[in-house]
């Protein structure tokens, strides 16, 4: 008897922790064919600033050039792309001078090799009614609206956890 009542609870518990995982993991979705996917790019000179008595450097940001991209299409001043991602991205800033790293050089600090960094920050702004909605999402929606943008194709967007983020673009 005992057994029977464990068979019939597992499933019912499977069941539970399916729902308990769609509600964690958010199971909002979109369809619209209004919408802008945006990555900005961004080069960024950065030095570190080190001393013997510290475990993690001091890091400081000299020039910075950034780049919007748009839904895929080729942005106005785009020097250089697109890359291996679909990303177009802008020319490089100046690498800092020996003048300028030791200005912000603090007592007992040693000077790093300057670093090129480039960093990408996605976006995904859709409507709902008459309401615009903006949030962070990755490179894998940014590229199916690539793809989608030039047809105007409408898509599903799946929201992730609080719907703070769209994870998901599938067409429609």
């Amino acid at each position: 008897m005992v057994s029977t009542n464990r068979i019939r609870l597992k499933p019912l518990s499977s069941i539970l922790s399916l729902v308990a995982g769609m509600v964690i993991a958010g199971c909002n979705s979109i369809v619209t064919d209004r919408y802008q996917a945006t990555a900005e790019v961004q080069y960024r000179w950065q030095v570190s600033y080190t001393t013997a008595q510290e475990k993690f450097p001091r890091r400081e940001t000299f020039a910075a050039n950034s780049l919007t991209n748009i839904n895929g299409q080729k942005p106005q001043g785009a020097i250089t792309g697109p890359d291996d991602k679909g990303l177009w991205w802008p020319s490089l800033p100046p690498r800092p001078t020996v003048e300028e790293m030791e200005q912000r050089q603090q007592p007992g600090e040693n000077i790093g090799t300057p670093e090129l960094n480039k960093s990408v920050e996605y976006k995904l702004s859709y409507q709902v009614g008459q309401e615009t909605v903006t949030l962070p999402t990755n490179h894998q929606v940014y590229r199916a609206v690539a793809k989608a943008y030039p047809e105007r194709l409408p898509l599903k967007f799946t929201l992730g956890v609080g719907d703070a983020s769209v994870d998901k673009a599938e067409t429609q």
